[in-house]
């Protein structure tokens, strides 16, 4: 067995493990820090839309020897507007020029043949309605609601209803993230871009429920043992389907990685930038916050219940009980009425034991 094999072997039977819940305050803060920084960037930078979404023309053009950065100034100056010039894989330039009208795009395409010293009739020229990517935003948000109530439905009905708001506040944690990615980098936002947010989902969504799946099978009938609190069981569960999610992730990231900075960055793909600049960042963001934020997070609401508050407070006064005997607590141990009462009331005390004793 390899050696990451038999850490997660050891993770999954608890030998070892790392205390997530414990520091489950250190992941609270780090991820509101980078979503207030995504919202901010959002909120100062905006969105570079591409032209899908405000109208314009797209300029192809056979192999030039003009540079992007030359191109771009060509555009800029034929147009009057800003322009995205991109150096495809071939040696071929796409320009993107925004706001222009049928008359205007051919005035350009002219300038550009003349600048670019290439035949006119070799430059593809394409315009696009702001309309079109106003259907098709429409659609996404359409869709993403839809998507988010049947996610909250199925868990709440599979699991139940904590795991299910644990599973939509990771949710809007990814999206965020990588929205807010989008606006730092200033990459443009094309349809590209939305097929990329709505397939993070499905992968977030993924390692969220694996570890679900192991914690609600570790939970079953918590109440009726006096080893593990709630919390202890949720931890496991994450170090248990641990080096899982590594692995999922890594496997799944190597290719979009790809995609990323060899497709988009060494080639010039422009679509690929658009499409794996989103799938790279939603899935990092989502096997992070399946680990760190919804099992946390589900934790949290739980402990809140008094059955589970109460199992909590009885394992507590049964560890403090032994380790002032100066023994090991293994969780089989009792603990006198009195001890037991002054811990937990009269009640709880009684109500556990008979739940020990039917165990």
């Amino acid at each position: 067995m390899s050696k990451l094999g038999d850490l997660g072997a050891r993770l999954h039977r608890g030998e070892v493990g790392y205390d997530f819940i414990g520091n489950r305050k250190i992941w609270y803060g780090l991820s509101i820090l980078i979503t207030i920084t995504a919202i901010v960037a959002l909120a100062v930078r905006g969105l570079n839309m591409g032209i899908e979404f405000q109208g314009g023309a797209v300029f192809t053009t056979p192999k030039s020897e003009v540079s992007v950065s030359q191109a771009q100034e060509y555009a800029e100056e034929a147009s009057g507007h800003d322009a995205i010039v991109q150096q495809l894989g071939n040696g071929s330039l796409r320009i993107q020029v925004g706001g222009l009208d049928t008359e205007k795009s051919d005035q350009v395409r002219a300038e550009l043949a003349k600048d670019l010293n290439v035949p006119e009739d070799k430059i593809a020229a394409e315009l696009v309605g702001p309309s079109w990517g106003e259907q098709i935003a429409t659609k996404a948000w359409t869709g993403l609601g839809i998507f988010m109530i049947l996610v909250v439905i199925y868990l709440a009905i599979a699991f139940e209803w904590r795991m299910a708001v644990a599973a939509l506040v990771a949710l809007i944690h990814d999206l965020t993230i990588t929205v807010g990615i989008y606006s730092l980098v200033g990459f443009e936002v094309t349809v590209g871009t939305v097929i990329g947010l709505l397939t993070i989902l499905g992968y977030s969504l993924y390692d969220t429920v694996v570890v679900f799946d192991s914690l609600k099978e570790q939970t079953k009938d918590i109440t009726k043992q006096t080893r593990f609190t709630y919390s202890e069981l949720a931890n496991r569960s994450i170090n248990g389907t641990l080096v899982r999610s590594i692995n999922t992730t890594v496997v799944a990231l190597l290719p979009v990685a790809g995609l990323l900075f060899i497709g988009g960055g060494v080639l010039g793909a422009g679509m690929l930038n658009d499409i794996s600049l989103s799938l790279f960042v939603g899935l990092a963001a989502g096997a992070y916050s399946s680990i760190f934020i919804a099992t946390p997070l589900v934790a949290d609401l739980k402990e809140r219940e008094p059955a589970i508050r109460a199992l909590r407070k009885r394992i507590l006064a049964k560890r403090a009980s032994a380790a002032a005997k100066g023994e090991s607590y293994d969780g089989t141990d009792e603990l006198s009425d009195a001890a037991e009462a002054a811990v937990v009331g009269p009640r709880a005390g009684r109500r556990g034991r008979t739940q020990e004793h039917r165990g």
